[in-house]
């Protein structure tokens, strides 16, 4: 579990995050939405120490983030797993090797037992037998479930995804979400993913929080989303036609 109690972040006189809190809760897909520019990716690199709070707490399982010493950050760091919007795979390593570097970085394991992380990770990507493979021999959909192969290969207790779903179809959008979900509740992995792709939030959104200029403007799961009277929330989630007319034929 993570918890975000009201934090706030400025740049120069631009104050992005104010005061959110919220919570992320373990074995569920916590999902943070909200429109372009709102502030939800720097929340999440507020959460991942890429940029420091001005103020407010980060707490990992009870850890308060921000008054922790180095080692214990990077200890923290090491159980963190991290899916990129672009994947951020390696052109010059195989497949192999770009699951296997999480490994090679932070663990002890001999080679074997690596390699056996790796194979096992390819294969619950259904990848299985693509390790020689190199990132610019793979399709779009296959390079995203190579880097969530990297991604959960060092057994992250926390697991952060960028938009998973920019640039694929939506049949892959669908396999990237329930490959997500899955390996989220199988493992019992705190999952937080930003997106604005309403067929995830559909399909996976257990846990939800709506950002709207920086605040914390509506938290719930997908069951409560479309019945809401939150006027920004509901701009937000019926931008869509064809949403609407989904939501329409299903209410008659």
């Amino acid at each position: 579990m993570i918890e975000i109690k009201q934090i706030n972040k400025s740049f120069g006189d631009r104050h992005v995050v104010k005061d959110v809190s919220f919570v992320f809760k373990r074995g569920q897909t916590n999902l943070i939405i909200g429109e372009s520019g709102c502030g939800k990716t720097t929340i999440v690199k507020l959460m991942v120490g890429l940029h420091a709070i001005d103020s407010g707490e980060i707490i990992f399982d009870g850890h308060n983030f921000n008054t922790l010493g180095q080692t214990q950050k990077q200890e923290i760091r090491t159980e963190i797993g991290m899916l990129f919007q672009g994947g951020a795979l390696f052109d010059s390593q195989t497949l192999e090797e770009n699951v296997r570097f999480p490994l090679d970085m932070f663990t002890k394991l001999t080679k074997a037992e690596k390699m056996d992380r790796v194979n096992f990770c390819l294969q619950r990507v259904k990848l299985e037998g693509k390790n020689k493979l190199y990132p610019a021999e793979l399709s779009g959909g296959m390079k995203k479930r190579a880097a969530l192969a990297r991604a959960i290969s060092n057994n992250p207790k926390y697991l952060f995804c960028d938009e998973p779903n920019s640039g694929l179809d939506p049949k892959t959008s669908i396999i990237i979400d329930d490959l997500i979900h899955d390996v989220t509740h199988e493992y019992n992995i705190t999952t937080v993913i930003v997106t604005h792709d309403m067929n995830s939030v559909i399909e996976i959104g257990d846990n939800i929080m709506f950002v709207y200029k920086g605040e914390n403007w509506w938290t719930g799961d997908k069951t409560q989303i479309f019945n809401v009277a939150n006027k920004e929330l509901r701009d937000f989630v019926f931008a869509s036609e064809f949403i609407k007319k989904v939501f329409k034929q299903h209410n008659t």
